[in-house]
């Protein structure tokens, strides 16, 4: 069967310099052209984690250089990191396509996300960005004023605002884009958190959740499908221990439940599997699947993966 697909990419794993970028793009597009290839429709969402930090850690020391230039707004660092992945995504899935003599269009849309200005996320800071630290440079960077946390046993990052999505501002060009028969890029890292002033749109100095982002775009697409790659084949209870258990299926309420019970780290895969079971719940017969970049096309056919629905008899 064809489906209607959206795909959610980790910021991690499209690397952490530009050479690495591209190198990871190019793997990455080879994954995605399967899929399309099989005739699925498909929409690629990803994060931005490192690149955005990086982005903002850049514009800072320009600013603190050269004080002509003002301090760069989050959102704007968003954004900026939205080009310019779109812009590896989409030529080395072009190449790609074009190689296996499926030539199809592909585009980067710059997307903006609607968040609420009181979302009390604004509070409590807690998503991470930019690149991995040790607990001194975690201190120095405190120091300077920046929140920090320890990010689920890899080592320190700085953390950011990551208030819930609303609404996908450019969702009717999105889906005109895909009904035309074109891959789109889209939500880049979760989308730029802007804020609605009257007939104004006012960026907020936060990073949305990707897979928040991605679930509400799936929805709002009716896709079928919303995949969630990650750096793990499959979800597991008990991660790490000597009882793990890597999970095939299961439904929203028993994710819910091991949720609950603290199965999933708030860090890495607790959104993701948050974001699984809002998608997965938002219609009859819509499906998650949590896996690797490189198992995607396996996952769909029933071969791997974790995949969570509603419906127990999915």
């Amino acid at each position: 069967m064809r489906h209607r697909i959206v795909i959610a990419l980790g910021g991690n794993a499209l690397g952490e310099t530009l050479p690495e970028q591209m190198e990871a793009a190019r793997s990455t597009a080879a994954a995605i052209a399967d899929l399309i290839e099989a005739g699925h429709q498909v929409v690629i969402t990803h994060g931005n984690g490192p690149q955005v930090g990086m982005i903002s850690q850049a514009m800072t020391e320009l600013s603190r250089n050269h004080p002509r230039h003002p301090m760069a707004p989050l959102s704007v660092c968003v954004a900026m990191s939205q080009g310019y992945i779109g812009y590896d995504l989409q030529n080395t899935l072009r190449e790609e396509l074009l190689r296996r003599g499926a030539p199809r269009p592909v585009a980067t849309i710059i997307t903006q996300v609607e968040v609420n200005p009181d979302d009390p996320a604004f509070s409590h800071p807690v998503k991470p960005i930019g690149p991995f630290m040790s607990e001194e440079e975690a201190k120095a960077c405190a120091a300077r004023g920046n929140d920090v946390m320890e990010d689920a046993g890899r080592g320190w990052r700085r953390v950011v605002a990551s208030p819930k999505p609303k609404a996908i501002v450019e969702i009717e060009s999105i889906r005109a884009l895909l009904e035309a028969g074109q891959v789109v890029i889209a939500c880049g890292g979760g989308g730029i958190p802007v804020t609605a002033q009257e007939i104004r749109l006012k960026g907020a100095g936060a990073v949305i959740d990707k897979d928040s982002a991605s679930a509400l775009l799936a929805r709002e697409l009716s896709a079928d499908w919303l995949i969630i790659l990650t750096a793990v084949e499959k979800v597991a209870i008990n991660f790490g221990k000597p009882d793990q258990k890597n999970i095939d299926r299961m439904t929203t309420g028993e994710a819910e439940a091991y949720a609950k019970e603290g199965q999933f780290a708030p860090g890495s895969m607790l959104p993701k599997v948050e974001a699984a079971i809002a998608f997965a719940r938002s219609a009859p017969g819509r499906r998650v699947l949590i896996t690797l970049l490189e198992r995607a096309a396996d996952g769909i056919a029933g071969l791997t993966g974790t995949v969570i629905c509603d419906d127990p008899a999915c």
